[in-house]
């Protein structure tokens, strides 16, 4: 994958896209974890969230960038 995206003619980082495709799937995944009914076994739903955000964002980083 490139290392910069042209939009409009603007260069943007790649993590930039990682980082929107990211948002969307750990919002999808939140809908489907608070329908399941896991967030009753979560101490802190938010911090929850924001850990698994981190994680897929982190991993996606590094599957492109190594």
């Amino acid at each position: 994958m490139p290392r910069e995206i042209a939009l409009h003619g603007v260069y943007l980082p790649t993590v930039t896209l990682l980082f929107l495709i990211c948002l969307v799937l750990v919002w999808g995944l939140d809908r489907l974890l608070a329908w399941v009914g896991l967030y009753r076994f979560v101490w802190h739903p938010s911090l929850f969230r924001v850990c698994l955000f981190a994680c897929l964002y982190g991993g996606a980083a590094l599957y492109v960038y190594r």
